[in-house]
């Protein structure tokens, strides 16, 4: 009998050794990856954001004559952009948001249609309107902000405003807190609007291919969901149930106590 419960000691500790390690190693990012050397790891083409409606704009005009090019530019303004609702202190230029038709409404120029272009592309169309009155003019045009949703197993998960046209998966876990140790690391998916549809994405964050993906530079309104790994899944099964199966002895006894009481009653009276 000492023998069994010995051997069934070892065997419980080999199976929670075994279950401490997986855990260990399903927390680690890149697993593919030489630690020994430096490796160029697979990288995928930075894409260019497209200008998609509601996006918002910040568009400059100016020569080295700033008087030649003043029309051109939005009247200075103390109000707060989307991003920030609270008034500025000092002046700075309005913003142009992109219609449902897709266009922009600038001074002199008027309407430009702009969705689905790359703030380069609307530099230039910019440029060309302006430099047939202002000869050597300079045109900045930037992205003013976007939006990209992070939920499921993250520390902090929530809306995050993006200021950056250069803006990966990783900055956005980063910024969440990164990823909980319930985390599925080879579970990420990615949720993105292209052309009306919705298209999802799955990443495998032990794996470096998710650098070449082309969901690994977010874009506008994009969705990162992490699922939950299995000890997750199984602690909330495991919770749920017990949960049920406090209720249900919780009502046999409450029950129970209101039978005995009448009994108790009932007795005494006699």
């Amino acid at each position: 009998m000492r023998i069994n419960r010995i051997a069934m000691a070892v065997m419980v500790a080999g199976v929670l050794s075994a279950c401490s390690t997986t855990k260990v190693n399903n927390l680690a990012y890149f697993k593919n990856a030489s630690p020994e050397a430096v490796g160029a790891l697979p990288q995928g083409q930075s894409p260019d954001i497209r200008l998609v409606v509601d996006d918002e704009l910040v568009i400059t005009v100016s020569s080295q004559v700033p008087e030649a090019t003043a029309m051109f530019n939005s009247p200075l303004a103390n109000n707060a952009n989307r991003g920030n609702t609270s008034m500025t202190s000092s002046p700075r230029l309005t913003t142009y948001i992109v219609d449902r038709d897709g266009n922009i409404t600038m001074p002199v120029i008027g309407k430009l249609n702009v969705v689905g272009r790359t703030t380069q592309e609307v530099e230039e169309m910019v440029r060309q309107q302006v430099s047939q009155v202002v000869k050597d003019c300079y045109v900045k045009v930037q992205l003013a902000g976007f939006y990209v949703n992070v939920m499921g197993e993250v520390k902090t998960p929530g809306r995050i405003l993006v200021n950056s046209e250069r803006f990966t998966v990783l900055d956005a876990l980063a910024q969440c807190g990164d990823l909980t140790e319930y985390a599925e690391r080879g579970a990420v998916m990615v949720v993105r609007e292209e052309n009306g549809v919705k298209k999802s994405y799955r990443l495998d964050l032990a794996d470096t291919s998710i650098f070449a993906s082309p969901v690994y530079y977010l874009q506008q309104n994009d969705v990162v969901y992490v699922e939950p790994n299995k000890i997750k899944i199984d602690n909330s099964r495991y919770n749920t149930n017990n949960a049920f199966k406090l209720s249900v002895i919780s009502t046999i006894v409450s029950a129970a106590s209101v039978i005995a009481s009448l009994v108790i009653a009932l007795t005494v009276k006699r």
